[in-house]
């Protein structure tokens, strides 16, 4: 059965060494015993693995959207898109569909337009957006359409790189957003299917909406060979993927539809929703197709629609399926997160998630039993204390970095920021009003300053970050700290005078400023903490006894993103780069599953 885009779906069990320590299932080697090494107990929380072999929605409880799947083996691998963030598009990698650790980045920089480049800045809210990836012929491939640039390729021979320097297939005059690719192993020839909006559409096709296009590519997967033929149009129709099963063709597609009670593909109604569409064709890839909606939003999630993923295959022949949950209501400071959901084939079609108001239709489900036992529980990285020469894969800078400003080597063991003046306020650098914050606030220093660090947010319960900072390099006009920012952004952090003088300060989305206490060693402990989406922040000399300082605030979405956690450093006078910050660690506990750890005995 030819189940996957890449035609690689091979059912290999994996096999790994379990012991129960401490009334936990996690992995433990003769090594670690043998170096005395004892396991701090795997975590669990209000959502992903549970240990006692269910798990709960979101798996991926944070901002991890526009995911695609690759099934290799026994090994299910994931990209999710992330904008003007830098590297681009993260990989993540599973043996279970539940446990996702982080692989890389498919994109190490966005380097095919000068606009994310850290002396412009003004790429905000464009990049990588929902891409493909593929195994085919021992290589993979990673395909995504810049909104403002067009459809580009890059390739590995390995998952975790190093990757190829971009290649651009399509400009972004012919597409919109988007690809799904299929290597047909029978036919030898491979296809992409793009949602091209209006940019093609003739006065003949009188349906409303989006345009759906089905191109040939070369069998290498770098060039385009056609003009495409349009194979669907629905409003909002977009995340195509394809899949051929038993001969025939399925096309996986999300659509806005207007939120009633109506399952019909492109009704109009007073309230936003987005369905998952399965397109069937039993004749050929460009069809006809029949068209069946087989996903909606039912009773969980607060109404959140769902839609958009991949299909996934367990050892025991059971069907998965990825999608996220979409954001429109009130919810999602954390971003768009990830739901795993069974599928059920039912005359061939396959119904994602559960049929709880019996109309033949599924809906999300909250918690489930795991497809796959065995594994142990794992999460992305989020713990730092930057002893490796290498970035971990949990962080992402606010656009390509100034990479002679920054060095994981110049202090073994801290991360170094060194500030850079704040760019230019003009059309040419930073974000438009409105286009990237919530409200005019883009007009602030933090939007244009180089170097911003940032991780994922997790969950949307409670959780606490903390870092270490040594300011004793901090120079005049300087501004350096954490930050947490998604739509708005909240810093506390030190600023230095033309004196030299330094206090503690915090400053709000509107950039407006209220200044604490003076500084005078060279040690600052900053805590930021959040009950779902009020946050507040904290500050130390000793890393015990804390203080609040600044308000409580409120953390949000904005702008297809939701809240980060990092640091930022920058100099407010223009024509000056002077000045330090360095980071020791960063530890990050949240109300979700983490990994077990290894420590030596005390």
């Amino acid at each position: 059965m030819n189940r996957s885009k890449s035609n690689l779906l091979k059912q290999v069990g994996g096999a790994s060494l379990l012991l129960t320590v401490l009334g936990c299932n996690s992995q433990i080697t003769p090594q670690d015993v043998a170096s005395k090494k004892v396991l701090e107990p795997a975590k669990t929380g209000s959502f992903g693995d549970q240990g006692d072999g269910t798990y709960i929605n979101p798996i991926l409880n944070a901002d991890y959207p526009d995911s695609d799947i690759e099934q290799v083996g026994d090994t299910y691998y994931m990209i999710t898109s992330k904008q003007h963030m830098s590297p681009g598009m993260p990989i993540l990698e599973s043996k279970d569909m539940v446990n996702w650790t982080n692989t890389g980045h498919a994109f190490p920089k966005l380097s095919w337009a000068p606009e994310y480049n850290w002396d412009r800045m003004n790429g905000y809210s464009f990049g990588t957006w929902a891409g493909d990836i593929a195994y085919h012929e021992g290589k993979w491939y990673v395909y995504q359409i810049d909104y403002q640039n067009g459809l580009y390729v890059t390739m590995a021979d390995d998952i975790a790189g190093p990757w190829s320097e971009p290649i651009k297939m399509l400009p972004h005059a012919e597409v919109l957003d988007d690809p799904g690719v299929y290597f047909d192993q029978e036919t030898k020839k491979a296809y992409v299917i793009i949602n091209t909006g209006k940019k093609h559409k003739k006065p003949s096709n009188t349906i409303e909406g989006n345009e759906n296009y089905i191109y040939e590519m070369s069998w290498d997967g770098t060039k385009i060979l056609d003009g495409g033929k349009l194979v669907y149009t629905g409003m909002g129709a977009e995340a195509a993927k394809i899949y051929k099963i038993d001969g025939t063709w399925y096309i996986t597609m999300a659509q806005w539809t207007m939120g009633d009670k109506s399952t019909k593909p492109g009704v109009k109604n007073p309230k936003n929703d987005r369905k998952q569409l399965v397109l069937r064709s039993k004749e050929s890839i460009y069809g006809p197709y029949e068209v069946r909606t087989v996903l909606e939003k039912g009773t969980e999630f607060n109404n959140r629609s769902a839609s958009q993923g991949g299909f996934m295959t367990a050892p025991d022949g059971s069907w998965w399926y990825m999608h996220q949950l979409i954001q429109n209501d009130d919810i999602p400071f954390q971003g768009r997160p990830q739901c795993l959901a069974p599928v059920t084939w039912v005359d061939g079609w396959p119904i994602i998630g559960i049929d709880e108001d019996g109309d033949g239709i599924g809906e999300p489900v909250k918690r489930h039993k795991k497809p796959i036992n065995g594994f142990p529980i794992t999460a992305p990285k989020s713990d730092d204390d930057f002893s490796s020469t290498k970035l971990g894969e949990q962080w992402e800078w606010n656009h390509d970095p100034r990479d002679s400003h920054w060095s994981l080597t110049q202090r073994p063991g801290w991360l170094r920021l060194t500030a850079s003046k704040v760019l230019p306020n003009n059309n040419n650098h930073g974000p438009k009003i409105n286009e990237w914050t919530n409200n005019d606030g883009s007009d602030g220093d933090f939007w244009r300053a180089p170097n911003t660090l940032s991780q994922r947010m997790m969950g949307i319960t409670t959780g606490t970050a903390v870092a270490k900072f040594d300011i004793s390099g901090m120079k005049p006009n300087q501004l350096a700290g954490f930050v947490r920012y998604g739509g708005v952004f909240n810093l506390l952090g030190v600023q230095v005078d033309e004196n030299g003088k330094k206090n503690l300060f915090y400053m709000n989305g509107m950039s407006e400023k209220t200044l604490g206490i003076e500084l005078t060693g060279n040690d600052l402990y900053v805590r930021t903490s959040n009950a779902r989406n009020q946050a507040t922040y904290e500050y130390s000399f000793d890393g015990k006894n804390f203080k609040a300082f600044g308000p409580t605030f409120t953390i949000a979405f904005g702008k297809w993103t939701g809240d980060r956690l990092g640091f930022f450093s920058w100099n407010e006078k223009t024509d000056e780069d002077a000045g330090y910050i360095d980071v020791d660690w960063f530890k990050y506990d949240y109300d979700g599953p983490k990994a077990a750890k290894i420590k030596p005995f005390n």
